[in-house]
């Protein structure tokens, strides 16, 4: 797990930033500021990870921010203006996020930071489920995929299932994002699990599974990536 904070002066992109930052399982988010001198006096205490950081700011821009640290935590700026860029990366940014950027493009940066970061490599690998009375033990690996039915979730493992209360947006946030997708508000699944993808359907054994609009492009742009 990776502490983080975003820092944006804009209160709907801050808040735009820390419904992103949540549906990442490995990404702890500590603190969220609207003002960089409340965020530097947090960040030389805690010395948090990760920066998710604007850069034109009153009082403190988030370029004279990070070169007031003592150490180098992992940067991701966020800014709607490109002439930082430049600047930005020079400052060893591990990524430069020009607004307004979707999900699909979050998920790119943070990708990174995975890669460059050796501490992710102690992610768990496995949840505890709730089914019924009992806390049930399920490896990322046995899952294919999840699917809500009514007021239920059934996990669908290699040799069997697992019938659960728990939302599927709550078990999203517990899994590895480049491990699992969502694509329909009823499905979540495993990419390794993927047999083929046709017509905007996925085939996982002998199920078939439908993509939806909502979650077609951030499908289609992650197995891209892997």
């Amino acid at each position: 797990m990776l502490t983080c904070i975003a820092i944006e002066d804009e209160p709907l992109a801050l808040k735009r930033l820390v419904e992103y930052i949540g549906k990442i399982s490995y990404l702890d988010l500590t603190a969220s500021f609207e003002n960089s001198l409340e965020a530097l006096a947090f960040i030389q205490t805690e010395r948090p990870d990760v920066l998710f950081l604007d850069i034109r700011m009153d009082e403190l821009s988030g370029i004279e921010l990070i070169q007031t640290l003592d150490y180098s935590p992992q940067v991701i700026f966020t800014t709607a203006f490109d002439e930082y860029a430049v600047k930005g990366f020079q400052l060893k940014a591990l990524d430069y996020l020009l607004k307004p950027y979707t999900f699909e493009r979050f998920l790119q940066a943070v990708g990174r930071l995975s890669q460059s970061n050796t501490r992710i490599a102690s992610q768990p690998v496995h949840l505890f489920v709730k089914s019924g009375f009992r806390l049930e033990k399920v490896s990322f690996v046995d899952i294919t995929y999840i699917e809500g039915m009514r007021d239920q979730r059934c996990i669908h493992l290699e040799h069997g299932k697992l019938m659960t209360h728990e939302t599927l947006d709550g078990l999203e946030k517990q899994l590895p994002f480049a491990q699992f997708c969502r694509v329909h508000k009823s499905y979540l699944v495993s990419i390794a699990k993927i047999r083929l993808v046709e017509r905007d359907r996925i085939v996982i054994g002998k199920e078939m599974i439908p993509i939806s609009m909502t979650y077609k492009d951030r499908f289609y742009d992650l197995i891209k990536r892997l």
